[in-house]
């Protein structure tokens, strides 16, 4: 039986499309110049209660061992950044990556392809990273990606392209953007396509043209190539701040009667990015996973406009949620115990799979209060207790650490929790 809170949701979404749906119409037909910036380019609507049209086992594809357990590895890009930019020392050290994870008892990889607006591989959306040359936007004269997937592939391993969806810049990196970044072709035309602060620049998910290009670049990794997923991290809205879309909200209530909050606004653009991004990776290849990995803390994600329990509850949004619990046990905010309880006990629609995300990062050091000091079975423990909750893996932060000394106990006593898991 579908619970009344479920159904809520449902209402709620219809609510929200309704209400904002408006400034998409009204956009395209006022003679108001802010007004036909906001309504952009293309406008494709979102489902305002998605259905699944892809195998109800998509997400299973994500699932290499006998026993069905995911045990994933998030390697970021400065893991694949390489001194000299060479196409020799780039797969060196991605083969030195795979070679130790697999040691390790890993099965899923979690690649990022897309760090800041760019690609690590020929896009017609993004242009070249600057990871792989050390200038974004120049063409490093070989495909990093489709050599990735190769080799992973090989090593009898899952492949998820992981994509920071908003991002463009930092404060720090990259140092220069490339002409053919999106925010170089677009900000002098179309400077509310943009959101900036101290942290950095984003691209602004309130507009319909923009949430296309990213559900487009990630429709085009899949038709491109054999990746068995696109993943999404913890990166929304970079803050609560008013002022970082202000005038993109001031040209939303001045076309509609009853304006919805800052709040519900922001939530209703990511959820339809959510949605566009789920629906066009779909068309391409109905079992390519689509997941995403959001804060550990709910709160924390709300803040950023990732409406987690609506993803979970209502099909046509992701495959599987990836929580990051990046806490100990006696983490004095949240501890892991009562963080995994906490999503154990969402609603989830009934093809929704949940992997946990754990701080393999902290191994070793004073985090959390020093609570991860004195110890070396953490993450074995944590990986018992995710079993116990019958959730379908783990995923762990970083490729980084699986090197780390003080992480080397911890590294030991998990992947030896892992492999009596495999064998039972």
């Amino acid at each position: 039986m579908i619970s009344f809170r479920k159904h809520s949701y449902i209402f709620l979404w219809l609510a929200l499309i309704l209400t904002v749906g408006i400034i998409w119409v009204l956009g395209g037909v006022s003679g108001d110049k802010n007004a036909e910036i906001i309504s952009s380019p293309v406008s494709l609507q979102p489902s305002p209660s998605p259905i699944v049209t892809a195998s109800a086992n998509s997400a299973a594809t994500m699932k290499s061992m006998e026993n069905n357990e995911l045990v994933g590895l998030w390697i970021p890009y400065m893991s694949l950044t390489v001194k000299d930019y060479s196409e020799q020392s780039f797969k060196q050290n991605f083969i030195d990556i795979v070679t130790l994870a697999k040691e390790k008892g890993i099965n899923a990889l979690f690649v990022h392809v897309r760090p800041f607006s760019d690609s690590l591989y020929k896009s017609e959306y993004f242009p070249w990273s600057h990871i792989l040359t050390g200038e974004q936007g120049v063409n490093p004269n070989f495909d990093p990606l489709k050599f990735m997937i190769d080799y992973t592939h090989e090593n009898q391993m899952s492949f998820h392209a992981w994509i920071n969806p908003l991002r463009v810049k930092t404060a720090e990196t990259p140092n220069k953007l490339s002409l053919d970044n999106p925010y170089e072709i677009f900000r002098a035309d179309n400077p509310y396509y943009f959101m900036q602060d101290k942290s950095g620049i984003y691209l602004n998910p309130a507009f319909p043209y923009i949430r296309t290009l990213i559900a487009d670049g990630a429709a085009e990794i899949v038709k491109i190539y054999e990746v068995d997923g696109i993943h999404f991290d913890d990166y929304f809205y970079p803050s609560e701040s008013g002022d970082l879309d202000e005038e993109a909200y001031k040209i939303y209530k001045q076309n509609v009667e009853t304006p919805i909050s800052l709040e519900q606004w922001r939530i209703s653009n990511i959820n339809a990015m959510v949605n566009e991004v789920y629906l066009k990776i779909k068309a391409e290849n109905p079992n390519c996973a689509f997941g995403i990995s959001p804060q550990g803390n709910i709160d924390n994600d709300i803040k950023m406009a990732a409406d987690v329990e609506t993803w979970c509850a209502v099909s046509g949004y992701i495959d599987y949620i990836c929580p990051q619990l990046y806490y100990s046990f006696e983490n004095e905010v949240l501890g892991f115990g009562e963080a995994l309880d906490v999503w154990m006990n969402l609603d989830k629609h009934e093809d929704l799979e949940v992997y946990v995300g754990l701080a393999l990062y902290k191994a070793g050091t004073d985090a959390d209060g020093g609570t991860w000091l004195g110890n070396s079975d953490i993450i074995s423990r944590q990986i018992n207790e995710v079993r116990a909750q019958e959730c379908a893996g783990i995923v762990l932060y970083s490729s980084d650490y699986l090197f780390a000394d003080e992480a080397q106990q911890e590294v030991e006593n998990a992947m030896a929790t892992i492999l009596q898991g495999s064998n039972g």
